[in-house]
């Protein structure tokens, strides 16, 4: 009824079970899906997933009373654009639909606040603890997105030193592959940021 009420959104659909919301999403292709992670039949995560596999454009949003972190995560790895709980007003809920809608994610207030906390109480990696300082300082760079070339700037170091540090990291966390310590620096961003 909210959504109803909200100026440009329209709801096509409304159903009782997991089988019947695959189907309708399936048929009507809806901008947007809003899933719930407790439904009769499939569940939310099994419909998103599901939708993933056919690679399906709908935006999926889990509209849950679940906090636990456990089913947050899940959520994230699965890949939906929206995470947003039930005892947020009616207007964040809408404008979580417009931003998903419009190709972006959206996290309610309260889950951006249980993500940060999650973050804070990461340990820190125990490998981090085996490069230099500037090592360290090169891998928090690249965590946060920044190239080669910029990092020998902020660092003063020559471009080719920075490829040499890299190898080096590269050979003391083992890791190999193109992009490896990207990754590897973007999946350590939160521990990165406290160090």
């Amino acid at each position: 009824m909210a959504l109803t009420a909200e100026p440009g959104l329209q709801v096509i659909a409304e159903t009782a079970d997991g089988e019947e919301t695959l189907r309708q999403i399936l048929s009507l292709s809806p901008d947007v899906a809003i899933l719930d992670i407790d439904m009769p039949g499939r569940d939310g995560f099994a419909i998103a997933r599901e939708l993933n596999r056919l690679r399906s454009p709908v935006g999926i949003i889990i509209l849950t009373l679940h906090t636990g972190m456990d089913l947050l995560h899940e959520a994230l790895e699965i890949g939906v654009q929206g995470y947003i709980l039930k005892s947020s007003a009616a207007n964040e809920i809408a404008e979580g639909v417009r931003r998903v809608a419009g190709g972006d994610s959206f996290f309610s207030e309260e889950v951006r606040q249980m993500l940060q906390q999650g973050a804070a109480k990461q340990p820190i990696p125990p490998e981090l603890a085996s490069l230099t300082p500037v090592e360290l300082r090169l891998v928090q760079q690249i965590a946060s997105g920044k190239t080669s070339r910029e990092i020998a700037a902020s660092l003063d170091l020559s471009a080719r030193t920075v490829e040499n540090y890299r190898t080096a990291i590269c050979a003391k966390l083992n890791l190999s592959g193109p992009n490896a310590l990207l990754r590897y620096a973007l999946s350590k961003r939160a521990a990165l940021r406290r160090l």
